[in-house]
């Protein structure tokens, strides 16, 4: 990543770090120190899409508590950072937010790695050992859990990259953690091997097992269901009601670089509930049905208001399959969408509410299905 050179300074005044006090007493390998995790208002507030996962060593021989101190406190004067850093005889440092962009390797790398993981290096054998095997089963258990492939550094644009594979397929000039790796007997085939397969808690390498015989799939009961939803332009009108998502200016509620202050939503089938956050009031209230008509109970927003932030969770009825509202925004102030949402998290990805708070939101698109359409 970009810190590497950054960071070697970091040797030779490695022993002069303050020791937190608020160390945790029982740091095993599967646990999250989170001592040195930026706050809420540090780091990237952008989402990512989540189609990689990224491997880095630190190209510096200093423990890993230390490179977590360092990003923590530069990493706005250096312009990198990661999601973790694992070291120190197994230990993992939390420093970047998952699911928001961390600034490990290039613009492109950085929107699509929902997590960035740093190796600190060292040239203890015993050490490497249990850095190693943690530092392997949280690549594989973050892909696991963003719905990525585990396959490390193949031709597909999704998966588990080596920041030597965003250098030789987007931008850079890194390419770690290789070099590292192999100074501790660590080949490029038995690292992709070990990511795919990953270690169990006694340290033993996990072999694949023949796959199960399929069983016979359960027929769906998938029904269509249409979600209609307007945005009231601040200090105008109500907006024709778009339904659902497509192209054009018939693909989005709102307007462009323009604020608003009311949004009504409502469903064909199952039930929604939806809420917004506003410049000047933050979160308000849920809201349980769409009627513009009705501005105490049927819309969300107060008139006047600037909303920025919108929430949504879509109940599907018994006996169908499961569906979820998939929602997305733009603001005023960004070209593009912002990430993708999906209602209640229990999908791939971060998924909490569409929007950046403090810039007015100008565009909306929902869609409800049981996968994401955008």
């Amino acid at each position: 990543m970009n810190l590497k050179n950054k960071l070697k300074w970091v040797v030779a005044i490695a022993a002069a770090f303050f020791v937190g006090t608020t160390f945790a007493s029982k740091v095993s390998a599967a646990t999250i120190n989170n001592d040195y995790a930026l706050s809420s208002n540090q780091g990237s507030s952008l989402r990512t899409s989540n189609n990689v996962i990224i491997a880095h060593a630190t190209a510096v021989y200093a423990p890993a508590k230390n490179v977590a101190i360092y990003e923590n406190r530069e990493w706005y004067n250096t312009g990198a950072y990661v999601q973790y850093v694992v070291g120190d005889g197994g230990k993992i440092y939390r420093v970047g937010a998952e699911g928001y962009q961390a600034w490990g390797a290039g613009s492109w790398a950085n929107a699509n790695a929902p997590v960035q993981i740093e190796l600190a290096q060292t040239y203890s054998s015993s050490e490497f050992k249990q850095d190693y095997i943690t530092y392997v089963n949280l690549l594989r258990s973050s892909a696991i859990k963003y719905g990525i492939p585990t396959d490390v550094d193949s031709s597909a644009w999704r998966g588990v990259k080596s920041h030597l594979w965003i250098t030789n397929h987007v931008w850079g000039d890194h390419t770690d953690p290789y070099g590292y790796l192999a100074s501790h007997g660590i080949t490029k085939a038995q690292f992709s091997h070990d990511v795919k397969y990953g270690f169990s808690s006694s340290g033993n390498n996990v072999n694949p097992t023949p796959a199960p015989t399929p069983k016979p799939s359960t027929p769906t009961n998938k029904k269509a269901v249409h979600v209609t939803y307007a945005l009231h332009q601040k200090g105008k009108q109500w907006l024709n009601p778009v339904k659902d998502f497509g192209s054009g200016s018939n693909g989005f509620a709102g307007v462009p670089n323009s604020a608003h202050d009311m949004l009504y939503i409502k469903v064909n089938r199952g039930s929604i509930k939806y809420r917004v956050h506003t410049k000047e009031d933050g979160w308000l209230p849920w809201v349980h049905k769409g009627d513009k008509n009705d501005t105490v109970n049927g819309v969300a927003g107060i008139k006047g208001h600037t909303i920025d932030g919108v929430q949504m969770y879509y109940t599907t009825p018994h006996g169908e399959t499961y569906q979820q509202a998939y929602y997305r925004s733009q603001t005023t102030q960004r070209t593009g969408y912002l990430g993708t949402c999906a209602d209640n998290g229990s999908v791939a990805g971060y998924d909490s509410w569409a929007g950046m708070l403090g810039e007015p939101l100008d565009r909306l698109q929902i869609h409800i299905n049981d996968n994401s359409k955008y």
